[in-house]
């Protein structure tokens, strides 16, 4: 396995974090990105796994995450975001022109690499994966934080509070957990920019499932506190034939971070090699 860091530039100038893992015997490499307050850094087991296996995984902290720049946990627009993932496809493409290229998009990620599918230039890609996607949530936001943050989405969108994250909805795993909440990478912020603006795009993307134009797998675990498995079987419902569905029985937020992940990880990469030609 190799393992390299890079830099991307945004289109507005920030730096964007990269982190790649690739085996000697690239057959295929898959774009990921994360979820709400995490960073790439968090994939290694499943990089570790998929290089073992011949799949190249490479990703960046998204914009306000990690060790990229912007303030914590917001964008100016969503639009930002998927201008940022398709500068992270390119590099892909440019460095590996003769692999066939794949997007995983978990939670947050998920919901952003859903729109990029439905929205952006798909060529070059073959095939997209949505890890427990962020087209709903799985409980309710707090009224006061909902209202106070679409006031002040309208004024002053970069107004930040606390995401509310239940560290034990993300997996069963105590290790997993207490690695999270020690991880000085990791926080718990979100703009009201950033909220209303990936809210609605989950919602967008349940309407518009029709319109994906790739083969797409969609993982889900039924016991999801944060994310909705049943907008995740309503947007499979929607975009048919497209769509491939697995609800893990019995997992929460992180499938691949829970005690069963060899199996996850086993599922994932039998997936991705079914869309990769021989």
């Amino acid at each position: 396995m190799s393992y390299s860091s890079f830099e991307i530039k945004s289109n507005d100038d920030l730096l964007l974090a990269g982190q790649s893992w690739m085996p000697s015997n690239i057959q295929a490499v898959i774009c990921l990105v994360h979820g709400l307050g995490e960073h790439i850094g968090r994939f290694a087991p499943m990089a570790d796994y998929m290089n073992n296996n011949g799949t190249g995984i490479m990703g960046m902290d998204l914009r306000g995450h990690g060790k990229s720049e912007g303030p914590r946990g917001h964008t100016p627009t969503y639009n930002h975001l998927l201008d940022d993932i398709s500068l992270l496809v390119d590099k892909a493409k440019s460095d590996f022109p003769n692999v066939p290229i794949f997007l995983f998009g978990h939670s947050m990620g998920g919901n952003i690499v859903t729109n990029y599918v439905l929205r952006r230039n798909t060529q070059g890609i073959s095939g997209a994966i949505f890890s427990s996607p962020w087209y709903r949530l799985a409980f309710e936001p707090p009224a006061f934080k909902v209202k106070l943050g679409k006031m002040m989405n309208g004024i002053f969108p970069s107004f930040t509070q606390r995401n509310e994250i239940d560290t034990n909805a993300l997996c069963s795993d105590p290790a997993v957990i207490r690695a999270y909440e020690e991880d000085p990478l990791v926080h718990d912020k979100i703009s009201a920019g950033l909220f209303f603006t990936v809210y609605s795009a989950g919602l967008w993307a349940l309407e518009n499932a029709n319109k994906l134009s790739i083969p797409a797998l969609l993982t889900h675990g039924d016991k999801d506190a944060l994310t909705s498995c049943v907008a995740s079987s309503e947007f499979a419902n929607t975009a048919d034939e497209k769509v491939e569905l697995k609800i893990w029985d019995g997992l929460k937020h992180e499938p691949h971070n829970e005690p069963e992940k060899e199996k996850v990880f086993g599922f994932l990469c039998d997936w991705v090699k079914s869309k990769t030609p021989e």
